[in-house]
């Protein structure tokens, strides 16, 4: 695809040199989101982050992700702060607001929301998640953690065997991480979840009609046996009609290192999309994992900055600009340490 201007709204607009393009941007983005170096890049430029529902880590990381490349930031956040409280349309609100940016990230609760907002904007639209719909950049961000920590180990995408563990029915992030992984091949995926959460047929069929080899169980320990990375959800609250519905499910797939050690094969990595729900009720992952060294949702974290920084300089062209603009750190750095 021609990056250049473009919004970036669904995992289905790409194809696999498409993805290994961001992969390669984003590894150059590492001396900046290492504070090794400074670039000021897209100084003048601003980001619009508009996000409509709860986000902490999404947030923060494509605004930092721009801040890192020399831009500036400007926030909207819950639709008490917006106009859209005031009956203005989201096609109205994406005409002004992209006028006041040069690119716009937003998150919002309904599905196809995002794409609807991009259709009148004036500036590039990243998908920073719409209701159940999909997460493209957490599903990039989360296949690059995947590739960075299989090649510690020698193997690649290729081959991965995979088990996605949770909502599945709700849960954005494996929506359009399993798009995703329709790209590679010879990939084994284990779904597990109730059955009525269970990952949308259309998917599944999706994934199978690539070539991905798909299992569906309601059994987690015998299904964790075998495989690289064990990829846990929470129980998506927000997407059901009460609390006391989400509560029916709250807890059923829980992870610690016991049932780790029980069951995983030794080097099996450990990842979510955060933020893990941590209250005694759900546990999903155990803070007796938080030693583990397979434990990589941290690093899922981390990576994030360098997708998205990645994404910022292919969709405002300047790859090849970023060295130009540079410079050393001269504050003291932790990371450096």
């Amino acid at each position: 695809m021609n990056f250049t201007g473009a919004h970036i709204l669904s995992i289905s607009q790409f194809q696999r040199q498409d993805v290994e393009q961001i992969f390669s941007v984003a590894d150059r983005m590492e001396p900046y989101a290492l504070r090794k170096r400074v670039t000021r890049v897209l100084e003048g430029a601003i980001l619009g982050n508009m996000f409509f529902e709860a986000s902490t880590r999404t947030r923060v990381s494509f605004g930092s992700a721009f801040n890192l490349l020399g831009g500036e930031v400007r926030e909207t956040a819950g639709f008490e702060s917006s106009a859209l409280v005031k009956g203005e349309s989201l096609q109205d609100t994406a005409r002004v607001l992209s006028g006041f940016s040069d690119v716009i990230c937003m998150r919002h609760p309904q599905e196809g929301s995002v794409a609807d907002f991009a259709s009148a904007s004036r500036v590039p639209v990243m998908n920073g998640g719409d209701g159940a719909n999909e997460h493209p950049t957490q599903a990039l961000l989360d296949l690059y953690t995947i590739g960075r920590e299989l090649q510690a180990k020698g193997r690649t995408i290729d081959g991965l065997r995979i088990a996605m563990i949770g909502d599945l029915r709700h849960g954005r992030t494996v929506h359009s991480l399993s798009k995703l992984l329709s790209l590679y091949s010879n990939i084994q995926v284990m779904l597990i979840s109730p059955k009525e959460l269970a990952l949308p047929g259309a998917i599944i069929e999706q994934m199978r009609s690539a070539g991905v080899t798909v299992t569906v169980s309601d059994e987690l320990n015998n299904s964790i046996a075998n495989v690289d990375i064990v990829y846990s959800t929470r129980i998506q609250e927000e997407r059901f009609t009460s609390k006391a519905e989400a509560d029916l499910y709250r807890g059923k797939f829980r992870l610690n290192q016991a049932i780790y050690t029980k069951h995983c094969e030794p080097n099996t990595v450990i990842m979510h999309p955060l933020p893990r729900d941590s209250r005694s009720d759900a546990n999903e992952l155990d803070s007796d994992l938080d030693n583990n060294p397979n434990l990589a949702i941290f690093r899922q974290t981390d990576n994030g900055l360098l997708i998205r920084m990645a994404l910022f300089a292919l969709v405002l062209d300047v790859v090849d600009k970023v060295d130009d603009f540079s410079r050393e750190v001269h504050w003291y750095n932790s990371r450096q340490q």
